[in-house]
């Protein structure tokens, strides 16, 4: 009978996992199912998903300026702008043509390279991606407690209580998407126009102030006059405080991301959506050209009109500088308004933010084996980053101008790696003045990269510390699941089917070779030892079963086999796999199921340490064959009466 405990686990373990069976569908990558090219949305919609991200950013980025550069924070900025144009747009508009399933930059890497490199190269790209999206979803609510507590007619009671505020913000974030969350564009294209109206009104009116009041700017150009001298040093001492303004780049690795939902034109094809990547390329231009113009001008009134003391920690404008102009220039029932908007979108850029982790974890983890089979479920990966964003809050102190390092480096890591696939992709295409200009870009982003993990090493350490955590318990993954079958299809051509059918009519034997010279004597003494061995009889008939190893990096993949006929009488199967065992595995349980009868497989006994014949198998998928095969059988086929036989002399 079924206990009432067994009960309420089962329906918490099916509400854990519900549409599991169905994340495959909605994957992209290699093997993901094809969807219509010219569904979805305007671009400029579209945009306004990626900019709950981009966009709100200046509700912390002209604060974090200031107290980067000071009364430099106008030419800082400035530079920010110039390298926003001239560096990252070109490079993402390249990134949107090679890439337009929203892959990103990322794929384009795993596509240069092979093998094991190809995949802890991606994991390393992946540690620095979640460190950028996590902190965006930790660093947006603590900026928005922020604008919550430091709001006027919010009960007293909250003020100072910034961090539990910042872990309830969060809590409610996990709560949305365990309940189910879909990207809400509508919702974004509110928020988005709502709070850049906002901002532009806070904007012509910090720019009126500057205008009534003449001396203001008098004042700030003597202060930095006397400050840095010439104009060449201003611009120096910008390029070096550069790195520190780098959270003004974020948002063009979403822009890539959410091309999916671009719409594009009739004739688009999966393989040539030209209209998805003209609308993309738009929604990219128009973000930056909107980001730059509303940099330039928050960091110039925000320097021209707050104190420089109230910039730093504890200050009034730490953290909500446009909020401080809102209310003081406009009254508290306006700043109280703009403080609602700017907190609603802080918090929906943690739901992008929580939707891009979602969207690229599962897309390369569990295809790589290296994360357990309920990562590909929603829920308990929401559980776990929810988990990791309250570490990180904690480690923080739900410090925003504390968390800035992480985010940025993550940030421009995820830039720089883009700029150098582009790179490599234009060299590849023989476009020579691209591929110079993508170069020096490149350039520019691994000074700005190396810069901040000089000035700010945080950001590193905890890059570091996400990396490490994917590569040890991606290994521990995939090691746990080294016996899984690990085979998505099993297909036969022509030939081999006859091979099957054929000796189906007697006794399906297999005989498991490694191809050496493949000539008449390898098979022939190799039956003959087979049978030596098994203490077979001479009437008995074999075909003969050979696995290619191609990438052992690779988890999971189809199985073709083919059938041929060697030297006139040796009929052998050809297979393609990552792994040798469970491609054999994989082909036994298929004859099995097709013929209705049990195949038996020989081999013999690998020499060498058992557990240096491991290593080979989880490496290279070779090794000890024989009993890993077996193992693989156990764990795909629970009935022993039902099993494959695997004899091994």
């Amino acid at each position: 009978m079924t206990t009432p405990d067994h009960v309420r686990t089962s329906r918490l373990r099916a509400w854990m996992l519900e549409g599991l069976s169905d994340m495959a569908k909605h994957q992209q990558g290699p093997r993901a199912e094809p969807v219509s090219a010219h569904k979805g949305q305007r671009w400029w919609r579209v945009m306004c998903l990626t900019g709950v991200d981009y966009f709100s950013t200046l509700g912390y980025q002209p604060g974090i300026a200031a107290l980067a550069a000071g009364l430099l924070s106008p030419v800082a900025t400035i530079v920010l702008v110039i390298v926003t144009l001239a560096g990252a747009l070109p490079v993402y508009r390249r990134v949107a043509e090679e890439s337009p399933h929203g892959e990103g930059s990322i794929a384009m890497l795993e596509r240069l390279l092979s093998f094991w490199k190809s995949k802890l190269f991606v994991l390393t790209l992946l540690g620095f991606a979640a460190t950028d999206f996590l902190i965006t979803i930790t660093l947006s609510a603590a900026d928005s407690s922020i604008h919550l507590v430091e709001n006027p007619h919010v009960p007293s009671v909250l003020h100072g209580q910034q961090m539990v505020v910042t872990l309830v913000l969060i809590a409610l974030l996990g709560a949305v998407f365990l309940k189910g969350f879909l990207e809400a564009i509508g919702v974004a294209v509110v928020l988005v126009g709502a709070y850049l109206a906002l901002n532009a009104v806070v904007v012509v009116v910090g720019l009126w102030h500057i205008a009534t009041e003449a001396h203001v700017v008098t004042d700030w150009s003597s202060a930095l006059t006397t400050q840095h001298g010439n104009v060449l040093a201003m611009i120096g001492v910008a390029l070096l405080v550069f790195p520190k303004l780098a959270l003004g780049l974020s948002g063009f690795e979403t822009g890539v991301a959410v091309m999916p939902h671009v719409e594009g034109d009739p004739g688009d094809t999966e393989e040539n959506p030209a209209g998805r990547i003209r609308g993309a390329k738009k929604l990219l231009t128009t973000a930056a050209l909107i980001m730059s113009v509303f940099l330039i001008a928050t960091s110039f009134i925000t320097t021209l009109l707050i104190p420089a003391k109230e910039f730093e920690s504890g200050g009034e404008a730490n953290g909500r500088a446009l909020a401080y102009l809102a209310h003081q220039y406009l009254g508290d029932i306006f700043g109280t308004v703009y403080d609602v908007a700017t907190i609603a979108i802080l918090w929906f850029a943690g739901a992008s933010a929580m939707a891009g982790l979602l969207n690229l974890m599962p897309r390369y983890l569990p295809r790589y084996g290296m994360a357990p089979h309920w990562a590909r479920a929603v829920r308990p990966m929401v559980i776990v980053f929810i988990l990791v964003a309250f570490l990180v809050t904690w480690i923080f102190n739900a410090d925003v101008d504390a968390q800035g390092g992480a985010y940025a480096t993550g940030v421009l890591v995820l830039i720089c790696s883009a700029a150098i696939a582009v790179t490599i992709a234009a060299h590849r295409a023989g476009q020579r003045n691209w591929t110079i200009a993508f170069a020096v870009i490149s350039a520019v982003f691994l000074y700005t990269t190396v810069a901040n993990v000089f000035e700010r090493p945080d950001g590193v350490k905890i890059g570091a510390c996400f990396i490490a955590g994917i590569m040890l318990l991606s290994l521990l993954s995939r090691l746990a699941r080294a016996f899984e079958l690990r085979v998505t299809s099993v297909r036969l051509d022509g030939m081999a089917e006859r091979f099957v059918r054929d000796i189906a009519s007697r006794r399906i034997r297999f005989i498991a070779n490694e191809p050496d010279n493949r000539d008449l004597a390898e098979y022939r003494e190799k039956i003959e030892q087979i049978r030596k061995d098994n203490d077979l009889p001479p009437q008995e008939d074999f075909v003969f079963v050979e696995v290619t190893v191609l990438d052992p990096s690779e988890f999971e993949a189809d199985l073709n086999v083919r059938g041929e006929v060697l030297h006139s009488r040796y009929r052998v199967l050809t297979l393609e796999s990552s792994s040798i065992p469970n491609a054999i595995a994989a082909l036994l349980l298929h004859v099995r199921d097709a013929t209705g009868q049990q195949p038996h497989i020989y081999f013999e006994w690998t020499e060498g340490n058992p557990f240096a014949n491991f290593l080979r198998f989880f490496l290279f998928g070779q090794g000890e064959v024989a009993p890993v095969t077996r193992e693989v059988l156990r764990e795909a086929e629970p009935d022993r009466d039902r099993r494959p036989r695997v004899h091994v002399g």
